[in-house]
């Protein structure tokens, strides 16, 4: 069974950095393309980046040049350099795989000003 489990989220002060992981077991994490998610409060849940086999990224207008998603293939982990962070990027963070269809469980980010 496939398991994805987010980490590195915190509490920082506006301008500040975090970097999430998503640590993937239980599946051929190479051969499928990954997502990051947020959930702000009282918001729905936003596609944050997206990286596929390929390499080929994508970005949400709101975090294009602040964040930059990545993926180390022999690890089975992906990746969210946050850089830059505003008070409007707190949230739960996730990550996602399409392919699976499974979420990991959320790491929380709160962007203080």
């Amino acid at each position: 069974q496939v398991q994805l489990v987010e980490s590195g989220g915190g509490l920082v002060q506006a301008g500040g950095s975090l970097r999430l992981s998503c640590a993937v077991s239980g599946g051929r994490f190479e051969m499928n393309a990954m997502e990051w998610h947020r959930q702000g409060p009282g918001k729905q849940r936003e596609l944050v980046a997206r990286i596929g086999v390929d390499g080929l990224i994508t970005y949400a207008d709101s975090v294009k040049g602040r964040f930059a998603i990545s993926r180390e293939n022999f690890r089975n982990i992906m990746y969210l350099q946050m850089n830059g962070l505003k008070p409007e990027d707190t949230a739960v963070y996730y990550c996602y795989s399409q392919f699976w269809d499974a979420w990991g469980q959320g790491t929380q980010v709160t962007v203080y000003s």
